[in-house]
């Protein structure tokens, strides 16, 4: 069962981590390139600020962005930012979330995020988790996947199989743990069993890593779609 309280608290250790990282840096580091392809450390930064925003308003039952345009636009417009501006926008975006989050509510009810994607609002605090802590690792500041809380990983990676489940454009794919963790992925043919460590699984299945440090038997590692 989802304990959003419990991810909650999560969240927001999450969140002082990544304010303590990109309180580190200076204007000239926030305009150099991040890890994602074409955004600087102050997209990313921005990104994270309005992706509170958005979620917020999932949580009110309004609509996660107004269009996919304006949301580009916004992250654009607010990537060159001072730091300080960045920072003081990160904290007060994250201190309106888990407000929001304390306040009395049925967890159980579905909402809508983007692209008519439904869930269930116990797990938006866990999506919320997922943006801080993957965007923290894009900063390239020092925090790596193999930094991430090992329940994070868990978590996000069987989040992330889920995702891909049932897709007959990826090969069925066991996925194993070198600790011993599995899970599983992929649509009902071919079948293909990748091994490695967590860390390096679930950078493959978020995008970040393009597994290399994976073994695979059975065929070759799978192309996964975009996420």
């Amino acid at each position: 069962m989802i304990d959003h309280e419990r991810d909650l608290a999560h969240l927001h250790a999450a969140t002082e981590r990544l304010l303590s990282a990109a309180g580190s840096l200076d204007n000239a580091a926030g305009a150099e390139p991040s890890r994602l392809p074409g955004w600087t450390r102050g997209h990313v930064l921005a990104h994270v600020a309005r992706n509170a925003d958005a979620l917020v308003n999932v949580l009110r039952g309004l609509p996660m962005y107004p269009d996919a345009a304006t949301r580009d636009a916004d992250i654009e417009r607010d990537s060159g930012r001072p730091l300080d501006v960045q920072l003081a926008d990160l904290r007060a975006t994250a201190d309106r979330f888990q407000a929001l989050g304390a306040e009395p509510a049925d967890w159980s009810r579905t909402v809508e995020l983007r692209n008519g994607v439904l869930d269930s609002a116990s797990r938006i605090p866990f999506r919320r988790w997922a943006e801080v802590d993957l965007h923290h690792v894009d900063l390239g500041v020092g925090y790596e996947l193999e930094d991430l809380p090992e329940e994070f990983t868990d978590r996000e990676t069987a989040f992330l199989a889920d995702r891909f489940a049932g897709l007959e454009s990826v090969p069925a794919t066991s996925l194993r743990a070198d600790d011993g963790r599995e899970w599983k992925t992929g649509g009902t043919s071919g079948g293909v069993a990748v091994t490695g460590p967590a860390a390096e699984i679930l950078g493959w299945l978020a995008g970040r890593r393009d597994g290399s440090a994976l073994e695979t038997t059975g065929g070759p590692l799978p192309k996964l779609p975009p996420l």
